[in-house]
Parts: structure tokens; sequence; C-alpha cells
């Protein structure tokens, strides 16, 4: 009987689900029927099948062939299924043996001469093959991909005649070659550094601790005082990725169609979109789901420069990923979910004029510019820091004993290293049964801190997250238990609070 069955991998979000491409021949006019619930994309391969076939040297069955994607109810999309198609119509025309294509997978777009072209988002189908322990077969064009996972049974085929001889065991494909090592790149010197910016000790020990314990942080002050310079030398402050997670961070990027550069492989992302983003572009979404800023900022830094410009609805967007650290995107055809545990730095003015002490805007008006960010996720930032104007003579003064950023990221790494030694995850991550149980908080301070909190009007989740800020100063400082030093110093990092309160008052 003239059928085969040949196995590929779908795409659905960062997931790889397994497709059986079945082909079928059979007598009758001449015809090409495929099913399964191709999209436009798929169903246009009957045409590039077609006409690789003839140009690589075989011959297309003149006989009506039907093509079935299973399973039938997953939307496939892209030129992913040329190869497996192409590859099945030989099999079932007797051109290439049957037993050859067993425990193999096939992905890849096709050219009309018959060459093999890239696809976009292969990396989750490399883990998947991995984890199921199947041969794979790829592009020659997606090698960089399966360096990155490193499975030595993925192998690279540029043009259909070339797999078709080692599919008869007359040639050997090329494959990730065994003793390949992770060549060590060694971390260029910035050409900027925290030395360079002038004053603004308290915002820069502000980022130390964010960096520290994974906070989210707000900075606010006049145009010009270095908030956008600060959180641009954030970066260097944060450790490289692990390799599970600088996995996880390619594979996102990969869904969504960028490619990450090996040497970058192991570099926290840096996300910084303009104020003019959708909520689309920010979350993701779209017709076929793809990740949004949000997500390729995991593991990472989202940096939102005049967060006041966004619309509140966009920003509120942010509010449920900041606490779960994924964002669920639901679409009639599919409900898929993408991992978004970034770290979030904001920077915005004061007032709509720029400086709070500008006469030209009155409290009313500065009080409807801030009124832009709702409550909860003004709630959501661990730590709220002026970045004020400098004092007359700051700007000539000579800037000798500043602290560069490598000696402040020394002191970042032995604090991760003290939280994750005690509970395994850093401090912004902590649970409220973990605070109480790993804190080492004395009672009578966390009776000072609800008492400010109760003075200041602050949430219960406030409440929590200055715990958390306490514990990181404490651990910046090698600090076993946490003291009510620690603690007034985390209550010193609510600039935003205090500003209100001020607004508040002057009615």
């Amino acid at each position: 009987m003239a059928i085969a069955c040949v196995a590929t991998r779908a795409s659905k979000g960062v997931d790889a689900p397994s497709v059986t491409v079945e082909v079928h021949l059979s007598n009758g006019l001449p015809a090409f029927n495929l099913v399964g619930l191709p999209e436009t994309s798929v169903k246009e391969a009957k045409e590039r099948v077609r006409s690789a076939i003839i140009n690589a040297g075989f011959e297309f069955p003149m006989r009506r062939i039907t093509v079935n994607l299973a399973p039938a109810d997953l939307p496939k999309q892209g030129g992913r299924y040329d190869l497996p198609i192409a590859i099945g119509i030989l099999v079932a025309s007797k051109q290439i043996p049957e037993k050859a294509i067993k425990d193999h997978e096939f992905v890849g777009e096709l050219a009309l001469s018959g060459h093999i072209r890239q696809s976009q988002g292969l990396l989750p189908v490399i883990v998947e093959a991995r984890q199921q322990g199947i041969n794979l077969v790829l592009p020659l064009e997606n090698r960089a991909d399966a360096e990155l996972v490193g499975y030595n049974r993925v192998y690279f085929a540029s043009h259909l005649q070339g797999l078709s001889e080692y599919l008869h065991g007359q040639s050997r494909l090329p494959g990730i070659e065994s003793g390949l090592e992770w060549i060590e790149h060694e971390k260029e010197e910035s050409q900027s550094c925290f030395s360079e910016v002038i004053g603004q000790y308290h915002a820069k020990h502000g980022l130390e601790i964010a960096a520290a314990g994974n906070h989210n942080i707000l900075l606010l002050g006049p145009p010009g005082t270095g908030k956008s310079m600060l959180a641009s030398r954030m970066m260097q402050l944060l450790p490289p990725l692990g390799y599970d997670e600088a996995l996880e961070v390619a594979t996102l990027h990969s869904v969504a169609g960028h490619q990450i550069h090996p040497n970058a492989f192991y570099t926290r992302p840096f996300r910084n979109p303009h104020h003019t983003s959708s909520a689309i572009s920010l979350v993701g979404g779209g017709s076929v789901p793809r990740p949004g800023e949000i997500s390729l900022a995991h593991r990472g830094v989202l940096f939102l420069d005049e967060v006041v410009e966004f619309p509140r609805k966009v920003l509120d967007c942010l509010r449920e990923p900041m606490e779960t650290g994924e964002v669920v995107i639901s679409r009639a055809a599919a409900k898929l979910t993408f991992s978004s545990r970034f770290q979030l730095i904001a920077a915005m003015n004061p007032s709509p004029c720029g400086d709070l002490d500008n006469a030209r805007a009155t409290p009313d008006q500065i009080q409807r510019y801030l009124s832009r960010l709702s409550g909860p996720f003004l709630d959501r930032f661990d730590l709220t820091i002026e970045v004020p104007r400098l004092p007359a003579g700051a700007l000539t003064q000579e800037n000798k004993n500043a602290e560069t950023s490598s000696t402040i990221a020394q002191r970042v790494k032995l604090a991760r290293e003290r939280q994750l030694n005690r509970a395994g995850v850093l401090n912004s991550e902590l649970s409220g049964k973990q605070l109480k149980d790993l804190g080492r908080f004395k009672q009578a301070d966390l009776l000072f801190l609800e008492q400010s909190v109760n003075k200041l009007n602050l949430s219960i989740r406030s409440f929590h997250r200055l715990q958390r800020v306490s514990r990181t100063i404490a651990d910046l400082q090698q600090s076993e238990n946490v003291e009510r030093n620690h603690i007034a110093q985390a209550l010193g990092y609510r600039a935003m609070d205090r500003l209100l309160n001020s607004l508040k008052t002057s009615y």
C-alpha cells in the first residue's frame, strides 16, 4: 500500500507538540490534497514540494496524493512542514526506503530548487527531541540553534538530494561534533560605568539593593538628573545566566523569531520599549500568539522610561505577570503560557513640567499627572527612589573615589549567593511563609514596620515587600539577622509615597 508516515513537530508557544505527516498515493486523476487544519502558508507547500522534488532529480508521482497532518485539531502554520511532506511522498512512491525514516523527525522549509531553508522557532523542537532521545534532521542554517542545546543526535541537511543519499545509507550528514565545549566568553569592558555617574549615591545604593534582591524599582526625578543613565548601567551589576535559565530565555526569543548569538547566550536580556507600545506588543498576543516585551525580558530587565507616558491600560496589563511570573494568552485557536519573570525598572518626572519645584504646575495638575499610574501598579514597586538635581559645584568636582560597576557587582554576587543558599530563591520571590520562617526578623521590629505601614497608609503587599527589601539590605551587609536600621533604610526608599502624601497636605 502506497502510504507513509513521517514525524515532525509543530509550534505551540514554547512547546513543540508531535505531528505525524501521513501521505497516501491512490489511483485516479492527479491531485494534491492537504488536510489537517493547515493555514495558508502550509497550503502553499504543495507547489514548493512539487518543484523541489522535480528539481532535486526525483520523480513526482502523477497520482492522487493526500497528505494529512495529524492531529487534525492542532493548527499548523509556517514552512517547516515542507521537508516532512516531501520525504513522505518519496517514501510512499518507493524512492526512499521506509525503514530509513524510523526514529527520525524532519523539520525544514524547501526552496523550489530542492535546497532546505532555515526555519524560525526551532529551539523548542530541538529541546523536545533531546528529551525524547530521537534523531532530528534540520536545515543546515539552523546549526546555531542546535549548538545552543548541544544535542548530538541532530543532523543537518542543505539539499533534498543529499538527504536522500543519507537515508539510502550512501553518505553521512554533518551533526554536532562530540566533545565540543563552550568557549568562555570574556566579558568586554563596558564603556559605561557607575563611576561615571556624578553624585546620586542614594540612587546608586538603591539600584544595588534592587540588583541583589531582584526588586522592582521606580526612579523619580527632574529631567537630566541621570535616571536613564543609571538604569542603563543596571545590567553591569547582574550576574550571568545559568545554562538552564539561558536556554529558557533563548527558547522564548526563538519563538518570537529572534536569533541569540552564542556569545550573548549567558547575557541577561535588557528590553527598553517605547512609550507608544501597545498592550499586545508589551504583553504578547496576535492571531498566532507570540511573546511580548515582558517575556523577552524574562530573567532580565524591562526598563520603562517615561513610564507616565505609557497608556494606563497598557501598564495595568503588567500587574498580573509581575506577581505570577508568567502571562497566559487566550485565543480562539489556543491558550498559551509564556514565562515573564522580569525585573521592572521605571523612570519618570514628578510633575508634567518636569520639575516639582517649577511653579508652572499646580498641585492639582501634578495630582492628575501622577494619577496616570494606578495605585495597584505603583504598589508593585519594592523601591521608589528620588533622583534629585545635583548641588552646586558637583559637576566640576573631581569624582576620584566613586565605586566602579565591578566593585558593586561583586557585593551583589555575594548577596545573591547568601539568598540562594538560604531559601533557594532570591528575596523578591520569597513567599509569606518563607519570610516568616527564614527572614530572621525580631517581633518588635515587625511591630515597628507594621506601625510605619499604617502611618503611611500602605497596603499589606507593601508590608511584605518592605520585609523583602530589608532582608536584601541585611544580606548586602552580610548580616544574619534583620535589624531595625535595615527596616528603617527600606522605609527610606518610598519617595513616591512621600510625594503623594505631600500633595494631599497641600490641599
